[in-house]
């Protein structure tokens, strides 16, 4: 009866990245390493969709790098976010 007045909860968006960078990862160090060159531009993609919900930014103000080590591999984000303007 009152549902109407709910606020619904938005999607947890963070979270939802953060799956989606696990399941990359994973999927990269199981396979033979030229799953990098697949899915880095997808996942710069998202990434740009996801922050352009709160920030007007352009294609090329995001880089993602991966670097891979023996033990370990990093996922480098640089994100150029535009000067805040004040009134």
């Amino acid at each position: 009866m009152f549902g109407f007045a709910r606020k619904k909860t938005p999607p947890a968006t963070a979270q939802t990245a953060k799956d989606r960078l696990q399941i990359l990862l994973a999927h990269e160090r199981s396979s033979s390493g030229t799953a990098e060159a697949d899915y880095l531009p997808m996942l710069q993609r998202d990434i740009v969709a996801a922050i352009r919900k709160h920030v007007p930014i352009g294609d090329k103000d995001v880089d993602v790098r991966m670097e891979r080590g023996d033990n370990m591999s990093s996922l480098e984000i640089n994100i150029d976010l535009p000067a805040v303007k004040s009134n």
